[in-house]
């Protein structure tokens, strides 16, 4: 059966490589990226792909909330059901770290819109719904004054502290909704791989990004992952795993929900 799945930054890197094997596998495609240009020339590259399903284009800037919310209105315009979303945009270093809003950029792109995201498309989502979240291995304990972009943190840190916050209301989220709502899982694409995120960040090219697009489709589409939501999944070792500890900590994980929710309010 058909599904509707939409990839956030999905014009390059692992979040490209999914989108064209769920686009090759008849599910429809809805794309996004900050980029027209590039969005129109990937759209079009899929649109030829064999057995491929229908391909929709979205435009926003991650990194401030209000385009967030333009991006799920569009969506709820022209949806009434969506099966999966994807968080798959990410950024690890920028020239410009602090957004417009006063936040890091890696906490607004990696943590925030995505929730931001996922609780306005929770009417789409359903009960039958999945949403997954791109994590990483690279998880620290997180500062909820630089969450809140009242204290600056270098590349390394910022990125593992976004990504744990991720995983930690993945978690929260997933689990209090139970069967009100959908799935949620944070994975673990695989360390290293060849995006272009890991190619700016440490100069290497990186390992196979199907690895990364593989995972995501088998999380979007099996029944493996059914009844996984407020899991982790980590594909360096291929299994469901436990995240930082603190991902399993309850009170550390409403706390940074809390954090997100005021930053949103």
């Amino acid at each position: 059966m058909q599904k509707t799945i939409l990839i956030t930054g999905s014009t390059d890197g692992i979040g490209l490589e999914t989108a064209k094997m769920l686009t090759s596998l008849g599910h429809h495609v809805l794309l996004h990226g900050r980029n027209l240009e590039k969005l129109e020339k990937v759209q079009k590259t899929l649109l030829e792909l064999n057995g491929g399903g229908g391909v929709e284009t979205y435009t926003a800037d991650l990194s401030l909330m209000i385009n967030v919310e333009a991006l799920a209105k569009a969506v709820r315009e022209k949806h009434s059901k969506l099966d999966v979303l994807i968080n798959n945009a990410g950024v690890y270093n920028t020239p410009n770290p602090v957004t417009q809003d006063g936040l890091d950029v890696r906490f607004a792109v990696n943590t925030i819109a995505p929730y931001l995201l996922t609780q306005r498309l929770l009417s789409l989502l359903g009960t039958s719904g999945r949403v997954i979240n791109l994590s990483s291995a690279a998880q620290s304990t997180v500062q909820p004054e630089a969450l809140a972009g009242q204290v600056k943190l270098g590349d390394g840190a910022a990125y593992a502290q976004s990504k744990l916050a991720l995983t930690m209301w993945s978690r929260s989220l997933g689990l209090s909704l139970k069967d009100s709502g959908p799935i949620i899982i944070a994975i673990n694409p695989g360390s290293l791989l060849g995006s272009k995120m890991v190619k700016q960040a440490f100069g290497v090219t990186g390992g196979d990004i199907r690895i990364g697009a593989e995972i995501l489709t088998r999380a979007a589409l099996t029944d493996e992952f059914k009844t996984a939501s407020g899991k982790y999944f980590d594909n360096d070792s291929g299994q469901f795993a436990s995240p930082h500890s603190d991902a399993l900590d309850t009170g550390k994980c409403q706390e940074i929900v809390r954090v997100v929710e005021k930053i949103l309010a």
